[in-house]
């Protein structure tokens, strides 16, 4: 007999800081003490929003007022299986407290000190430590020294997620210049990530980033911290979610100069591709920092920018 599916809202309530909310599963409920994003059951018919905005003003008693949708997970419990719909919730009316004898607690990173937490949440943890911009390397078209300069002034900025593309350099010149990406973003607790050479990624213990062939291609998800991949359509994003990475890049959106000849999607189909999609995904052709907003209401975790990273 086929299990149904309970659909559930789940809220990630976090602040600017990174920070963000658990509440722990009170006494007579199934799980109990075990640690969860807040959140509750779709009812037949009920919007989405509409469940995540009910729930939290009847657990919390806050009201949503910026939530943007995320990622969807399905997990399979012996009593149930759950899809759980994520949404960022990065502004609301009001301070959380418990109005169902739930415990509370706002934790920061991976590093968590409650335990044990809800199965079908804990993978979670680890896509909400990506950052929501990803900057391209571009040293074949501006310069090893001009590329090394905007990364330094990107990272005061704030950027901390970097992906090393430089197919078109000296094999040579590209691995110093990795190398040196990659001290100068782990100096400030950034990830790095190596476009296509699982050879140089692995000497330098980044992570690494497929290209859309090598990602169809790839028969088990290669042994790295962290690994994306390069998407089009819904195949190779199905792929990627078989192979566990971590997140994808998809796009063209709009026209971009680096793939002149490529049709852009627009938002519309951006946001059709992903709707429920399980891993974080980068919204990217002609990115700039201006789009994050309207990437992150179109259900992306992000935006990947070859020249916007460095403007």
């Amino acid at each position: 007999m086929t299990q149904r599916v309970v659909d559930v809202a789940a809220a990630v309530i976090e602040h600017p800081d990174g920070s963000f909310l658990l509440a722990q599963r009170p006494p007579g409920k199934v799980y109990e003490g075990y640690w969860e994003f807040p959140g509750g059951k779709v009812e037949p018919g009920e919007p989405i929003t509409h469940a995540l905005e009910r729930e939290l003003r009847e657990e919390l008693g806050i009201d949503v007022e910026l939530a943007y949708p995320w990622i969807t997970r399905v997990y399979t419990y012996p009593h149930a299986t759950v899809k759980l719909h994520f949404y960022r919730v990065v502004k609301w009316h009001g301070e959380p407290h418990p109005h169902e004898k739930q415990a509370l607690s706002w934790q920061q990173g991976n590093e968590l000190s409650v335990a044990p937490m809800l199965p079908a949440n804990a993978p979670v943890l680890k896509a909400l430590s990506l950052p929501t911009s990803l900057g391209i390397t571009r040293a074949w078209e501006s310069g090893v020294e001009a590329a090394l300069a905007h990364l330094r002034l990107a990272l005061e900025r704030g950027l901390r997620l970097v992906q090393v593309r430089e197919k078109n350099l000296d094999p040579g010149i590209r691995k110093e210049f990795a190398a040196q990406v990659v001290r100068e973003v782990r100096a400030v607790d950034g990830i790095v990530v190596v476009n296509s050479d699982v050879q140089l990624a692995t000497m330098l213990d980044a992570g690494l980033h497929l290209p859309s062939r090598e990602l169809m291609a790839a028969k088990t998800r290669p042994e790295v911290e962290w690994c994306g991949a390069s998407c089009h359509d819904v195949v190779e994003l199905e792929r990627a979610r078989e192979l566990g990475l971590d997140y994808v890049v998809l796009g063209p959106v709009k026209f971009t100069p680096s793939h002149a000849g490529s049709q852009e999607m627009g938002w519309k189909k951006f946001a059709e591709l992903i709707r429920e999609f399980s891993l974080p995904v980068f919204a990217l052709g002609g990115m700039r920092a201006v789009d994050l907003d309207e990437a992150r209401r179109r259900g992306a975790h992000g935006v990947a920018m070859v020249r916007g990273a460095w403007e």
